[in-house]
């Protein structure tokens, strides 16, 4: 009889929204984190998660879960 092993990777992943496209991201993860998983810099960004704005003091604290929407807004300067 063989044991089976899960992989405790996959069974921690959770699926959000982020500006429309599904993806499938690590579980526990704050908004700090997701940035860094999507690989966006923190400093020029605004983040609506389920249609309410978050302030950046509160990114580190606000955790995202299965099923979340998320918009990233990346602040571009021009001219």
């Amino acid at each position: 009889m063989r044991n089976r092993v899960s992989n405790p990777a996959i069974a921690q992943q959770i699926e959000i929204v982020v500006n429309g496209e599904r993806r499938t991201v690590p579980s526990g993860q704050n908004l700090v984190e997701i940035l860094a998983n999507l690989g966006l810099e923190a400093g020029r960004v605004a983040i609506e998660l389920n249609r309410n704005i978050v302030r950046k003091s509160d990114w580190s604290t606000t955790f995202v879960t299965d099923g979340a929407h998320l918009e990233v807004v990346q602040f571009v300067g021009g001219g």
